[in-house]
């Protein structure tokens, strides 16, 4: 079945994060309950300084500071 515009090529971008996660150590039927944070946190660290075709080459990080200001970054913390 052909899915509608826009789906197959968005649907490429999650199978190729997905196996990037299964790369990491994140198995498909892990259970989420017995992951500490600092793994959580060592995983999301490293995806987001992957630098993705979708955003121009650029990390998720480059992409997410660009609309920040030093403020607002601080009141994150």
């Amino acid at each position: 079945k052909r899915k509608p515009n826009g789906h197959n090529e968005r649907r490429g971008l999650n199978e190729n994060s997905n196996g990037i996660l299964r790369r990491n150590g994140l198995p498909k039927k892990m259970d989420f309950n017995q992951v500490d944070q600092n793994f959580i946190s060592a995983v999301a660290s490293k995806r987001n300084h992957i630098p993705r075709k979708s955003l121009n080459y650029r990390t998720p990080l480059e992409v997410f500071l660009s609309y920040v200001n030093e403020e607002q970054l601080s009141n994150l913390i």
